[in-house]
This record gives C-alpha cells, sequence and structure tokens, in this order.
C-alpha cells in the first residue's frame, strides 16, 4: 500500500487561501492573486500546486479557469 506524502507547508497555506477566499467572495481567487498572497511570482508555479491539491482530491474545478475552484471531498 502506498502512503500519501503529507501537504507541504505551502500546500497547506495555498488550502487555507483558497477555503477563505471562497468564503470572502463566493468563488476560489485567480492564479495571480494566489501567488500575490503565497509569495510565488511564477503562474506556473502556482499551476503546479494547484493541480497537485487537485490529484488529491482536496479541490476542484467546475469550470476551465482556477478561479472557479471549490474544496473537495476530502
Amino acid at each position: 500500500m502506498r502512503r500519501e506524502r503529507p501537504l507541504s507547508v505551502r500546500q497547506e497555506a495555498i488550502l487555507r487561501l483558497i477555503r477563505s477566499w471562497i468564503i470572502e467572495h463566493g468563488e476560489g481567487p485567480t492564479i495571480r492573486q494566489i501567488g500575490a498572497s503565497a509569495g510565488l511570482s511564477s503562474t506556473s508555479s502556482v499551476a503546479y500546486q494547484l493541480a497537485q491539491l487537485e490529484e488529491r482530491g482536496l479541490i476542484s474545478r467546475t469550470g476551465r479557469g482556477w478561479s472557479s475552484c471549490r474544496m473537495g471531498a476530502r
């Protein structure tokens, strides 16, 4: 049985940011908003982190963009 690695500090921070942003604004933040809050200037770095969270089922998208992300079932 393969065990999942724990979330990184950055992934935890991004997950908290998404959760609070959705509560406050009713939709997910953009990649640039996440990057600014997480201290990441590269949008590809943010997209990578989001893809990792989506792969684990912690977030999902209802549309093509990340601002349509929602918290996952886990």
